[in-house]
């Protein structure tokens, strides 16, 4: 099926492709379908994705895998939060968290409190709000970053 996004202009989207948040997302709970697009003008699959409403053509959210910002992010979710989502393992749960991105990059922040969790066998979806105060709403992203090329060497 072919949606029209801002961002990405016409997208010819599979439906396998197709995440559904039955819940919708925080903000958006109208919006239930999404899917997840990739810039792939480079040579590599960029680090940052967008969760695209098929609805919406100006509903995109820019999204990371947590792991490329905080290493040891690992929040403990109850198993009754998920239940929706259908049987999760290791091999088919992914988890995102949104970024804001204000004027500058060194401003850009991650919502480590309220992560996205697929399970992508199924392609449903929640957003979830973790009791954990460790994590905060605004993460740093750029201070993260470079500590950890830091630490790296």
């Amino acid at each position: 099926m072919v949606i029209n996004t801002k961002c990405f202009g016409q997208v010819d989207i599979g439906e396998e492709k197709v995440i559904t948040f039955d819940s919708g997302i925080l903000g958006f709970e109208e919006f239930k379908k999404y899917t997840i697009l990739y810039d792939n003008s480079g040579e590599q699959r960029s680090t940052i994705s967008w969760l695209q409403s098929m609805d919406e053509p100006g509903l995109a959210l820019p999204i990371v895998e947590p792991c490329y910002i905080k290493e040891d992010y690992n929040p403990t979710v109850e198993d009754s939060l998920l239940e929706g989502l259908g049987e999760m393992n290791d091999e088919n749960t992914l988890v995102f968290v949104t970024l804001t991105v204000p004027g500058s990059l060194k401003d850009m922040t991650a919502n480590l409190r309220a992560p996205i969790i697929i399970n992508a066998d199924t392609r449903k979806a929640m957003q979830i709000i973790l009791e954990d105060n460790s994590y905060p709403i605004k993460f740093n992203v750029f201070e993260a970053v470079e500590a950890m090329k830091k630490s790296k060497g």
